[in-house]
């Protein structure tokens, strides 16, 4: 009988929100990591997770009857070998999902490169004002329910399916161990640099994830993605789309103060929505999120109420602060794609000041040179841009670096005033003797930029 669970890697974001999912369930549980920093480390300590620092054979002297292995320790961890010479069981993170989350419940996963926390989000909430009493882990905070996981007693639970590998023992992507009811899926890019050779890398990977899905189950997919269209010919499952010429869509949208309205169209059905989220690429998720819906049989009302009340996901378009009239905006956004899409949907709210695009590429694949000649185009609709030097090193080969400076270079070629920065303090005092009110200063980076969102607003006031 299972009692207590140690968990190798607890600070990330999955593995920290799998602890605290435990905890919660009333397992003894315990956690190592070589970066036990705040604010996963303050949150597992607030709900009761004993945390090591650093890893090693002694933090499984209280002979844990299972352990979880995250997919950043390698097969060499001194404590994962220890695992092995022990033989204590030991499971995957998804592996664990399914063991003790999601066996009974029907799953609602949300795959592809962009969208997916929002999407997760939105599809949880929907659920949640339904009155389904949904579970749900997802790989941000919700700020209706200030956590990242519920455990419902609901029949549904929806689950953030990463294509990352699984473990040093499971190569294969995280979501290839669900079985999924209902799947959605946001599209197909280029990402992951350090695990994926190229987009046919990635596709292949998906691909053998719809050839999988049982036939009895239902895929709602982004039309307006070729890659995404391209796999879908090989599956058993039944699909539906969504996007600009699909299934489901959306037509009149517009923007009054810092609401959006917008009708949706499906197979019979038209409904009128209002949300407080912006931009494109969110109203797409909420159609996706209805789609989803419908098919399970939640209301229109219910719908329509849902979206009405969401409110939004931490570090996704975020408003920290606002001081002297200047907005500091905190957003996830990395991936090309993911860029441009933002500075596009948070423009036509700021027409009496300007938007600062703030950007650290500090992922494994911004690091590195292959999107050199996509980025410059994120930031077409941005007023002004500091790009500034990733806060953390990585070994990548000097041919295969991204040239932060080129990049500046690159964007100020296109007529638009850019600026390099070493680091971000730098930042801040550049940006303090050219704010004025009326600005958005929109901040975007995949980790935590040194608080750079709270030193900023410091300064301003």
């Amino acid at each position: 009988m299972i009692k207590t669970i140690h968990l190798i890697a607890a600070c990330g974001t999955g593995m920290g929100t799998l602890a605290c999912i435990l905890k919660e369930m009333g397992y003894i549980v315990s956690g190592s990591d070589q970066n036990v920093y705040p604010p996963m480390s303050d949150f597992l300590n607030e709900k009761g997770v004993q945390l090591f620092s650093g890893y090693d054979p002694s933090n499984l002297d209280h002979a844990p009857d299972l352990v979880i292995i995250g997919n950043a320790v390698t097969k060499l961890n001194v404590e994962a070998r220890a695992v092995l010479q022990k033989r204590i069981p030991y499971l995957s993170m998804p592996q664990a999902v399914n063991k003790f989350i999601a066996k009974d419940k029907k799953i609602i996963l949300v795959t592809g490169t962009h969208g997916k926390t929002t999407t997760s989000s939105i599809m949880a909430h929907i659920l949640y004002a339904a009155g389904m009493d949904p579970s749900f882990m997802i790989g941000g905070i919700l700020r209706d329910f200030n956590s990242s996981f519920r455990i419902g007693s609901g029949e549904y639970m929806v689950i953030e399916g990463d294509e990352y590998d699984t473990a040093f023992f499971d190569k294969g992507p995280k979501f290839m161990h669900y079985d999924p009811d209902i799947t959605i899926m946001t599209g197909i890019e280029f990402d992951h640099a350090d695990i994926f050779i190229d987009i046919d890398h990635i596709k292949r990977i998906f691909s053998a994830f719809v050839k999988k899905i049982e036939k009895d189950s239902h895929i709602i997919a982004f039309n307006d993605n070729n890659n995404l269209k391209e796999i879908l010919g090989s599956c058993a499952a039944s699909v539906e789309t969504y996007g600009e010429q699909a299934q489901w869509s959306f037509s009149n949208h517009m923007q009054q103060n810092s609401k959006t309205f917008f009708d949706v169209q499906g197979p019979g059905k038209a409904v009128s929505i209002e949300t407080n989220l912006i931009g494109r690429h969110n109203l797409f998720n909420c159609v996706a999120c209805m789609a989803a819906a419908n098919r399970i049989g939640v209301s229109d009302t219910s719908i329509y109420t849902a979206l009405k009340t969401f409110s939004g996901i931490k570090r996704r378009q975020e408003i920290r602060g606002i001081k002297n009239g200047i907005t500091v905006m905190d957003d996830f956004a990395h991936h090309p794609t993911a860029v441009r899409e933002t500075i596009k949907a948070v423009k036509p709210f700021y027409k009496d000041g300007r938007v600062i695009a703030v950007f650290e590429p500090r992922t494994n694949t911004s690091m590195r040179n292959i999107f050199q000649d996509t980025y410059p185009d994120s930031f077409l609709d941005a007023d002004m841009v500091c790009i500034c030097e990733p806060g953390v090193k990585k070994k990548i080969p000097p041919e295969d670096k991204f040239s932060t400076r080129q990049l500046v270079a690159d964007i100020e070629r296109k007529g638009i005033d850019a600026y390099y920065f070493e680091n971000c303090d730098a930042v801040i005092g550049f940006l303090v003797s050219k704010l004025r009110p009326g600005d958005l200063v929109l901040i975007m980076s995949n980790g935590g930029f040194d608080n750079i969102h709270i030193k900023l607003l410091e300064k301003i006031g």
